[in-house]
């Protein structure tokens, strides 16, 4: 359930002066704390990483097979993808994008990703971001641990009709200075910046430049995430 006391049309406003907004409390009591119950629970995350355009995928089995070396090898590039251009490492459950193959899945992220593109969320998100053309959402639950980021981009891809992008806090105890922060910058200053928090969607339109900075080794767990865009 959505929380009945959001203020849609002052979050409009927000989105529509800014181009992004964070909403508190966005779904009812305690069904965020059970979502991130939930993705902490799962074992069967991906961790997800780029070389340029190619994306390599590592179950648990993958990734307890590697080396010391191997994985040595494997941080020494991502950092280096990090200082030539676009670059990430988290983990990540996807859902997909056909919505039969969402009817009949059995897991309860399917079923989010269906409950963001129908009925009173797709008409609240409607209001706030002002594209009348949003027709679904697509999800990703995502958990970035100590070393994990993602470089700025602007989400824009052709033919993915991206009018919104979205991440679905669901991290209950966070610092700023842990990292992990969604940060809409260009290449010279920070504009705005969102802390991880519980219950909070992130609300932004596309494209729009962003990233996510690296999660420290102080933070006490993973920042969880249930994210994807608003698209036509």
């Amino acid at each position: 359930m959505l929380n009945p006391s959001l203020d849609v049309a002052a979050l409009a406003a927000r989105f529509a002066s800014a181009g992004r907004v964070q909403i508190a409390e966005f779904l009812a009591p305690g069904i965020a704390e059970a979502w991130h119950a939930h993705l902490a629970a799962r074992d069967d995350w991906l961790r997800v990483i780029n070389a340029g355009d190619t994306v390599y995928e590592l179950g648990r089995a993958a990734q307890a097979a590697l080396t010391p070396e191997a994985s040595a090898q494997l941080e020494a590039g991502v950092y280096a993808g990090a200082r030539a251009g676009f670059q990430y490492r988290f983990c990540s459950i996807r859902v997909p994008d056909d919505p039969e193959r969402r009817a009949t899945s059995t897991d309860p992220l399917a079923a989010f990703a269906t409950f963001m593109s129908e009925g009173p969320v797709q008409a609240v998100l409607h209001k706030i971001t002002g594209a009348g053309a949003i027709r679904f959402a697509d999800a990703q639950a995502t958990a970035y641990h100590p070393g994990d980021f993602l470089t700025a981009h602007d989400d824009a891809v052709t033919g993915k009709a991206r009018h919104a992008a979205y991440v679905f806090g669901l991290t209950p105890l966070w610092r700023p200075e842990w990292g992990g922060l969604l940060l809409f910058h260009d290449d010279r200053r920070v504009h705005d910046g969102f802390v991880p928090a519980l219950n909070t969607l992130n609300l932004f339109r596309v494209p729009q430049s962003h990233s996510v900075s690296e999660v420290t080794r102080a933070a006490p767990g993973p920042r969880y995430a249930i994210t994807g865009w608003l698209r036509g």
